[in-house]
């Protein structure tokens, strides 16, 4: 469950606090005092949904809002106090995102919550340094299904229209959309997504438009939407094509009209949401056997994008491999080099579950040959080529990078037995050296920079030697 900060002075408040958050199943609390929250272990990691920071009399609030911005200026902030302030001082409103009257009520705290989550969960996407959202990794690449993909992104990213992303599951529909979302003028509102072939027909109604108190049986409380928590942002609407007639009723009208009540009111809410689409099945199949709304597909096919499946734009492997690798190494996950063969082998793979595919195996190998050298013949069976060779395919320079960049290790966060990764290390150029030279002790010596003898006593210490190789 999300952990939440609470910031109070008061003793009795904060723990009057974490009770009521218990109570609503936030089991991660984390209770500090205005002068010592750095001094708590607390850090971005460990922040899931908000921080709760309490109203004081003497102002003291201000500067720890003012300081949480500072540090981390991504930090969904609550204001809570006994009463709720008529005027906020100017300079803090833009850092909060509420204020809740103590003690809170449930429906307001439970609301503000969820607003918070969604939040955080936006600001995180939005966070990427040297790997910002334009590299996510299913659009890594320079093949030209990629860059029309790119483009096509640009085009529509400032308009508000609506969006549909075609493709195989695994292709990165959620990536395509989420950069939409990066690059429009909604990108500082939440992105929030929801896959319509997960939820339970009669429940996506709910998720999708909120509910009331007592709406039906275990509503126990009212709960904002979906439509409600993207407000002004993006609403991301995953496999579409798995919605039920019903609910496509109800969503065509959302569309034309921008408005929706929550189920169990009467009351019209008005919506600012952009809607993006995605789907991996034939729409316009589904029309035809009577699975889909025709007038619906009309009004989300405004703006069709196409996301290529993998083995169509197998060019850009390489990219993709190191990209991933690059993206572990950046988590502290691991790192792993493929050789020119591997990557080849890889490039030759049809690849039926796409990117998400491709990146399973990376992670794979990492855990399998932590900060080694992976051959073709390292990879799983079913990744080597039929026949046992590789096809003649040219492989771009800029793809050789996978293998060259050996020169910055990084260490793992856990250490590690140098000794052995050194050994390990060492016994896989070995191989890839005695590979290249078709066993010939004295061709493999020369590609080591080694004299031939050093290499046979280097064989026989690892228990590598063949007869062929050592006579």
């Amino acid at each position: 469950m999300e952990s939440v900060l609470v910031v109070d002075e008061d003793q009795q408040r904060s723990e009057c606090l974490k009770a009521i958050l218990n109570f609503i199943d936030y089991d991660n609390i984390l209770l500090v005092k205005p002068s010592n929250w750095k001094e708590s272990g607390f850090s971005v990691g460990t922040l899931g949904a908000a921080v709760v920071v309490a109203d004081s009399a003497d102002e003291q609030w201000v500067d720890t809002v003012t300081n949480l911005h500072e540090w981390d200026a991504g930090l969904p902030v609550v204001l809570v106090g006994n009463g709720a302030r008529k005027k906020l001082p100017q300079e803090i409103q833009p850092l909060l995102i509420g204020q809740l009257k103590y003690p809170p009520k449930y429906k307001e705290l439970t609301g503000i919550l969820q607003q918070a989550s969604v939040y955080r969960a936006s600001q995180r996407e939005g966070q990427g340094g040297d790997h910002s959202p334009e590299l996510f990794r299913s659009l890594v690449g320079n093949s030209r299904p990629i860059r029309m993909v790119r483009t096509l992104i640009e085009q529509v990213a400032d308009s508000d229209a609506t969006v549909l992303i075609l493709g195989e599951s695994g292709t990165g529909k959620e990536v395509v959309a989420r950069n939409i979302h990066y690059h429009s003028v909604r990108r500082n509102k939440p992105f929030v997504p929801i896959n319509c072939g997960a939820i339970p027909a009669e429940l996506l109604e709910s998720e999708l438009f909120g509910h009331e108190k007592g709406a039906f049986t275990g509503a126990i409380s009212a709960r904002q939407g979906r439509f409600e928590m993207a407000e002004g942002g993006t609403l991301f609407l995953d496999e579409i094509g798995d919605m039920s007639m019903h609910m496509q009723v109800k969503l065509l009208r959302v569309l034309q009209e921008r408005t929706f009540e929550r189920v169990g009111s009467n009351k019209t809410i008005t919506s600012d949401v952009r809607i993006i689409a995605a789907t991996h099945r034939n729409l316009e199949k589904a029309i035809a056997e009577g699975k889909f709304r025709e007038d619906l597909y009309y009004r989300l096919n405004v703006f069709p994008i196409e996301m290529p499946p993998l083995r169509e734009r197998s060019e850009d492997i390489p990219l993709l491999v190191k990209e991933l690798i690059t993206r572990m190494e950046h988590e502290k996950r691991g790192s792993v080099r493929l050789t020119q063969s591997a990557i080849m082998a890889l490039s030759q793979y049809h690849w039926p579950g796409n990117v998400r595919e491709l990146a399973n195996v990376i992670e794979r190998l990492v855990i399998m040959h932590p900060y080694g050298v992976v051959d073709m013949h390292d990879l799983s069976e079913k990744y080597q080529p039929e026949s046992g060779e590789l096809k003649d395919t040219v492989v771009a320079e800029e793809k050789l990078i996978i293998v060259g960049s050996l020169d910055v290790p990084r260490l793992p966060r856990d250490g590690i037995d140098l000794k052995q990764h050194l050994t390990n290390l060492e016994c896989n150029l070995i191989k890839q050296a005695l590979d290249d030279a078709d066993g010939i002790v004295a061709h493999a010596a020369n590609r080591l920079g080694l004299r031939r003898t050093t290499l046979v006593e280097k064989l026989r210490k690892y228990g590598l030697q063949r007869t062929d190789e050592v006579t």
